[in-house]
C-alpha cells in the first residue's frame, strides 16, 4: 500500500478495545493484557507520526471503566505511570505534543503530575498531536460544556460556543474512529465530534493491532466519498 498515493485522514480517534478479552483468551490476567496494550499504543504514535497524520486521539480510560476492579484500576494506571516514565523524553524528542481530555482529578496524584508535566514540557512541539482520553466520557463533556455556557449567562448559543467549551477545542474534528476488539459502537467516544467521522471497526483485539491493520483502515477511509450531509452526486 504506497500511502504517499493515499488520501490520509488528519484526526484519528482510536477506541482501543480487548486488551481483557486478548490477556484471557491466552491464559494471562487482564492486567498483562493491559501492558501489551502499551505496546500496540506505542507503535501505533510511530507509526501515525511517520506517516504524517495530525492528531491521534487515544481511548485510555473511560468514565464507565470506574466499574471495573479496584486491584485493575490501580493497575491500569501504574501501567499508564510507568509508560509515561520510560517513553515520553523519546516522545518528547520527536516532537510530539501531548493533550489529554477528561477530569484528571480523580486520578491518582502522582499519575496527574506526570501527565500535567507532560502536556507543559511538549506544549511548544510542533510535531502530531497525542491527545489522551483518561477518566473521559463524551456524554460528561457535554454536560461540562453545558454548565460552562450557562455561567456565561447567553442567551443563545453557536456550535462555535459550544466547541469553544469541549475538551477537543482548538483540535479538528476527528475523520476516522477506529475500534478493535470486534465491538461496533462509539461508547460514549466523541459523541459531538463524530458526527460525520468515518467509523471503522476491527475484529482485533487491541494488543494485536498493528501497522498492516492500521493500513487497512486507512485504505478503507481512502476509498470512502465523504459527502457531510449533502447530496451523493
Amino acid at each position: 500500500m504506497n500511502l504517499k498515493r493515499t488520501k490520509l485522514p488528519q484526526h484519528i480517534g482510536i477506541i482501543m478495545d480487548g486488551n481483557g478479552r486478548w490477556a484471557l483468551k491466552r491464559g494471562y490476567t487482564r492486567l498483562f493484557g493491559h501492558e501489551k496494550g502499551v505496546d500496540a499504543v506505542k507503535k501505533t504514535i510511530d507509526f501515525a507520526s511517520e506517516i504524517g497524520i495530525k492528531v491521534l486521539t487515544l481511548f485510555a480510560f473511560s468514565t464507565e471503566n470506574w466499574k471495573r476492579s479496584s486491584e485493575e484500576i490501580d493497575g491500569i494506571f501504574e501501567i499508564i505511570e510507568k509508560y509515561l516514565d520510560t517513553d515520553f523524553e523519546e516522545y518528547k524528542n520527536k516532537g510530539i505534543k501531548v493533550r489529554t481530555m477528561g477530569d484528571l482529578s480523580k486520578i491518582p496524584q502522582n499519575l496527574q503530575k506526570k501527565i500535567n508535566e507532560c502536556i507543559t514540557t511538549t506544549q511548544n512541539n510542533k510535531g502530531m498531536i497525542v491527545n489522551v482520553a483518561v477518566n473521559y466520557g463524551a456524554r460528561d463533556e457535554i454536560i461540562r460544556a453545558v454548565n460552562n455556557l450557562i455561567k456565561t449567562e447567553k442567551k443563545e448559543v453557536s456550535i462555535d460556543d459550544f466547541k469553544e467549551n469541549l475538551y477537543t477545542y482548538g483540535l479538528p474534528d476527528p475523520d476516522l474512529i477506529i475500534r478493535t476488539s470486534g465491538e461496533m459502537r462509539l461508547s460514549n467516544f466523541l459523541l459531538f465530534q463524530s458526527a460525520y467521522s468515518e467509523l471503522y471497526f476491527i475484529k482485533t483485539y487491541w494488543p494485536s493491532f498493528n501497522e498492516k491493520h492500521f493500513k487497512r483502515a486507512l485504505k478503507a477511509y481512502s476509498k470512502r466519498e465523504r459527502r457531510f450531509g449533502g447530496n451523493h452526486n
